[in-house]
């Protein structure tokens, strides 16, 4: 089924999002559609807080049942002031969505060329808001964002691609605050297991939290689309993790020693050295087993090295 529609003045529809991660993803609508229908509650309409550091939700019963009216309806929230003072529309009517498309799964949002201008941490909030929003119809798996006819691009100027509610990786303990936004590449296996494929997600965290932590939780949790692999044992356990120096200092437990899916033995080591020497003042990464680097994994690789990035591992596209 494909449906394209124009925006209107009326609901000058505007949206944007912020940051990933979980599981492996099955569609973002139908689940949490099913799970809401079945338990009688409502959509939620995902909010900026005032200080555009955070967004909310708010409990929402929409009047459309099909997916064009359920599209107009919450776009048209989006860009509507809630009636909470402490929140603001996500939407405005110089950021706004001048037409969109829905074929097999995939929304398409095409934004005004003023998408270009706004702040990194309000771009990647709007992103987030708008995509977890619209992702709770059922006929919606993924949403796309482009400005004018051209895919919206990263700040490394890489297509961000489509996003679904799995595409932002949210610490729940953050608050107004301390929260912190940021983009970065998480690395997983490729299908032989013998390289390893990038995905961009998006990460909104407090910023007690190391941000270093959530990427190899994420790591552990496995990849959000179906063209990554996981790479670690989803048994392994993160005992501690800290960066001094330029190094990170990555303790893991047993788990990690485990045989849990088939990869070649550089493939779990460089997912986590290339993840985490994407992160701005990381250059090398430890890796300790319960606190002892005098192993050797697989019998091949020692622990007691300090890896460096290694692009040769990485699948060429």
């Amino acid at each position: 089924m494909k449906q394209a529609r124009k925006a209107g003045r009326t609901g000058e529809f505007c949206f944007l999002a912020l940051l990933l991660l979980a599981g492996l993803l099955t569609g973002c609508g139908s689940s949490r559609q099913d799970t809401a229908q079945e338990s009688g509650e409502g959509y939620q309409i995902y909010y900026l807080n005032q200080g555009e550091t955070a967004v909310e939700p708010v409990d929402y019963e929409p009047a459309g049942t099909t997916a064009e009216e359920l599209t107009e309806e919450l776009l048209g929230q989006l860009s509507t002031a809630p009636a909470d003072a402490d929140l603001k529309e996500v939407l405005t009517p110089e950021v706004n969505v001048a037409s969109y498309e829905l074929d097999s799964g995939q929304l398409s949002l095409h934004f005004s060329i003023a998408y270009r201008e706004m702040a990194v941490t309000r771009e990647i909030l709007t992103r987030m808001a708008v995509v977890k929003t619209l992702c709770q119809i059922p006929e919606v798996e993924y949403v796309s964002f482009l400005v004018g006819d051209n895919p919206l691009m990263d700040s490394t100027e890489t297509p961000v691609g489509p996003m679904n509610a799995d595409s932002f990786v949210d610490d729940p303990g953050s608050t107004a605050d301390d929260y912190a936004v940021t983009t970065t590449t998480l690395y997983f296996a490729n299908q032989s297991g013998d390289k390893l494929v990038g995905e961009t997600v998006n990460i909104s965290y407090s910023s007690n939290i190391p941000l270093e932590r959530l990427v190899v939780e994420q790591l552990i949790s496995g990849p959000i689309t179906d063209d990554a692999y996981p790479a670690i044992p989803s048994e392994t356990k993160l005992i501690s993790i800290s960066t001094k120096d330029g190094i990170c200092y990555v303790n893991l437990d047993n788990g990690f020693l485990s045989q849990g899916y088939n990869v070649t033995e550089a493939v779990p080591i460089y997912s986590i050295v290339n993840s985490l020497t994407a992160i701005p003042g990381i250059s090398r990464v430890q890796i300790l087993i319960n606190g002892e680097t005098n192993l050797v994994y697989r019998e091949s690789i020692r622990f007691d090295t300090v890896f460096e990035r290694n692009l040769d591992i990485i699948e060429e596209e």
